[in-house]
């Protein structure tokens, strides 16, 4: 069988020397897409800081030890108090309350870290001296567009929210304003800064505690129950795996003409989540079925969801080599091997990882 390692070019060697290294730092960097992007970057022979107040992250996610590894344990604002912004030559913000199972049962927390962390981090950034203001690249997500029906999806294109009564809404708000606010000190401050919106990231290490999809349909095949699939199915994502995105975040962030832009970040194959349902059921040879579950049962009353979402991706062909590359049904056979080895839930928040996931 072929494993990811086809599908994906090698890393470069761990080579301290290289001149081109940074020095980078990585905010919710013990999370999904964070310890990745640590791992893509530590390969590539960089130096990486990480904060994270393991709310949502798993120290297990990152290696127990590493020369050029520093973990800080700590909401955000307290850590930026006791380092310099400016030895950093790269910032990644990625730390964030993800999830719609999340936002909707604590949208509080939701609200308040994700803006809150954004005000802390750009402020501090403001006030170093333009000569030593690290490039900083803004995690944000698809979700900023709401509940537009014009596919697919492009940067430019009007944001339709539902009623501040819908707490659905809340996220992609609260991303909206982190937008604004990097975009403001861009145009006043020419802090160089690059905003990814990312679309249905998957791949080992994700979890399906605060609503991820894939995770939540691999997760209940092993277990050998009924894949719960929302409303009838037919509405359509795109899934792109982890180990494409993250070598793509560096090379925007390292991109001069992708500074004081919105770029979509994802793979724009569209699947029906009834057929993704059936793709995991087959790809893991499971036949435990599938229950269909109205909204307002999984995710309360008046919950709005959108029938498609699929990136424009034209902005990031413009600027960088991007074609994802690994396939959704190894995706899924990664994601099966690495829930498969997890330690227990009480573990994973404070245990190191030993070595690195089979395929990372």
């Amino acid at each position: 069988m072929n494993t990811v390692q086809d599908h994906l070019p090698s890393p470069a060697p761990d080579d301290t020397t290289n001149d081109s290294r940074t020095s980078a730092l990585i905010t919710g960097g013990a999370g999904f897409i964070g310890s990745h992007l640590v791992d893509h970057l530590l390969a590539h022979g960089h130096a990486v800081t990480v904060i994270d107040d393991l709310s949502t992250g798993s120290r297990a996610n990152l290696p127990e030890s590493h020369p050029r590894l520093t973990f800080i344990h700590a909401p955000l604002a307290a850590a930026l108090s006791d380092i310099d912004l400016a030895s950093f030559s790269h910032i990644y913000h990625l730390a964030a309350a993800v999830g719609v199972r999340r936002v909707v049962l604590n949208p509080i927390d939701a609200i308040e870290r994700n803006t809150l962390d954004a005000v802390v981090l750009l402020r501090a950034l403001a006030q170093l001296p333009s000569t030593r203001t690290p490039r900083t690249l803004i995690a944000s997500s698809s979700e900023v567009y709401g509940k537009s029906d014009r596919v697919p999806f492009a940067e430019g294109d009007d944001a339709v929210y539902g009623p501040t009564t819908s707490r659905r809404w809340s996220y992609a708000l609260t991303k909206a304003l982190a937008e604004h606010l990097a975009l403001a000190h861009h145009e006043h401050a020419a802090l160089p800064v690059v905003i990814v919106r990312l679309f249905n990231t998957v791949g080992p290490r994700q979890v399906g505690e605060h609503g991820m999809v894939l995770p939540r349909f691999v997760e209940r095949a092993l277990q050998g129950l009924p894949l719960e699939v929302h409303a009838d199915g037919s509405q359509t994502r795109c899934f792109c795996d982890v180990r494409d995105v993250v070598p793509a975040l560096q090379a925007l962030l390292d991109c001069p003409a992708a500074i004081g832009r919105v770029v979509n970040v994802g793979s724009d194959t569209e699947i029906s989540l009834l057929d993704l349902a059936r793709l995991v059921h087959a790809t893991l040879a499971s036949d435990a079925g599938i229950r269909f579950i109205p909204y307002h049962e999984a995710l309360g009353p008046g919950f709005e969801d959108l029938p498609r979402r699929r990136p424009d991706l034209s902005v990031i062909r413009s600027l960088i080599s991007f074609r994802p590359k690994v396939p959704l049904a190894q995706t899924i056979l990664d994601l099966a091997d690495d829930i498969r080895c997890r330690p227990s839930a009480t573990t994973a928040a404070t245990s190191p990882r030993k070595d690195a996931p089979k395929h990372s």
